[in-house]
């Protein structure tokens, strides 16, 4: 199964379709070449053969031994959480800094609002498209990644600009600090064991999400066919219920990204693939801020 985020789908670390957290299990028949004795090479895409490096590591008996994950070395070009730090960094200052010049630059006054909202709309369904394009691309591209963040940084800052002025003043800066609690508890439960990504968690999610994208997509469906808010989903009470549901899907999403990370690293992951778990973190966060942006919002149109 492929690790996939909210905002419908992206590639996961493993290359066999197969989800790399979940997929240590011994197979019938005996370990595959190279695995021999290392708990952590089944379903690994990046196991090494047996007469890689690694197999002359004198201390590659002692993980193995511990179950520990094998220790790569830094210098083999593989992935690290400096890597994943950095590259996300990157993609989220890219988001920040677009979406405080869209903020900035693009007009919410009731003269123009309508072309602040054709630019935000229309950023956001580039983003869409490069976001689908990056989720199928069997490499991540650095370039592809940031310009969707640019993008999805135009669309947030016109949002969080309208929202922000018209309904509900400082939502932008209550949604973020939102976003950065989840994003915090969610770390510390996940560092602590308090969650168990296993593929129990990772189908009940899965389900969870379908049904939630594809009841948003018939409420959008009457909203643009029936007028109004279709069936109700993203007003008042329900829309509040809504909201919340899509935070905690929001954050279980954060659990599978933070152990699809874990994961890369303990199977040494090449070092481009940093870049991927930069796109996951970056799709979840900005669904975890516009869900927080919605109920600010629908609490103060009810006020």
């Amino acid at each position: 199964m492929r690790s996939r985020n909210p905002v419908f789908s992206r590639r996961g670390f493993s290359r066999d379709n197969g989800y790399a957290g979940f997929n240590t299990a011994p197979q019938a028949g005996g370990p595959a070449v190279g695995t021999q004795g290392n708990p952590y090479a089944q379903g690994n895409p990046y196991a090494q053969p047996s007469g890689a490096p690694y197999a002359q590591n004198p201390y590659a008996q002692q993980d193995l031994q511990y179950g520990a994950p094998p220790q790569v070395p830094a210098t083999t070009g593989r992935m690290t959480i400096d890597d994943v730090v950095l590259r996300t960094a990157s993609t989220l200052g890219t988001l920040i800094v677009t979406a405080a010049l869209a903020w900035a630059l693009l007009p919410v006054d009731v003269a123009h609002i309508n072309r602040s909202y054709g630019i935000g709309i229309g950023a956001a369904l580039i983003g869409m498209v490069l976001a689908f394009v990056q989720s199928f691309k069997r490499k991540a591209s650095p370039a592809l990644i940031l310009t969707y963040a640019a993008f999805e940084g135009v669309f947030l800052g016109v949002v969080s600009n309208i929202v922000d002025t018209h309904l509900a003043s400082g939502a932008a800066m209550q949604a973020v600090i939102g976003t950065m609690a989840v994003f915090a508890g969610v770390l510390v439960a996940y560092k602590a064991g308090w969650i168990r990504v296993n593929r129990r968690f990772y189908g009940f999610v899965m389900a969870a999400a379908l049904g939630f994208v594809l009841l948003m997509m018939v409420n959008m469906l009457f909203a643009v066919f029936g007028g109004g808010d279709g069936l109700g989903f993203r007003s008042g009470p329900l829309g509040i219920f809504f909201g919340v549901v899509g935070i905690l899907l929001g954050a279980c999403f954060l659990a599978l990204d933070f152990k699809q990370v874990e994961d890369g690293i303990a199977y040494g992951a090449p070092r481009e693939e940093a870049w991927l778990a930069a796109f996951g973190l970056t799709l979840t966060l900005v669904w975890i801020y516009m869900e927080f942006l919605r109920i600010i919002a629908i609490l103060n149109q009810n006020d």
